[in-house]
């Protein structure tokens, strides 16, 4: 591993800490953890259920523009 300094608020700093010490954890593994999860959900991002649909050439349900959010989310079926 490598030694780095960073510039924390007061506030952040402090409540990073009394998350480290509810988990039995570091500071440091509480700060590099968050980071790691940052990290990952830039470079990784998650992918949305829209794109996993293949409803573009117009063979979707007639009511997929008003209930879209059911399609994709759950509650009916393609």
């Amino acid at each position: 591993m490598k030694r780095t300094t960073i510039m924390l608020p007061e506030e952040l700093k402090s409540e990073a800490e009394h998350v480290a010490q509810l988990s039995s954890r570091s500071l440091g593994h509480v700060i590099r953890d968050a980071l790691q999860r940052e990290v990952e959900r830039h470079l990784n991002p998650r992918e949305d259920p829209l794109f996993n649909l293949e409803t573009f050439d117009n063979s979707g349900p007639d009511d997929l523009s008003t209930h879209h959010d059911d399609y994709l989310y759950g509650g009916k079926e393609l």
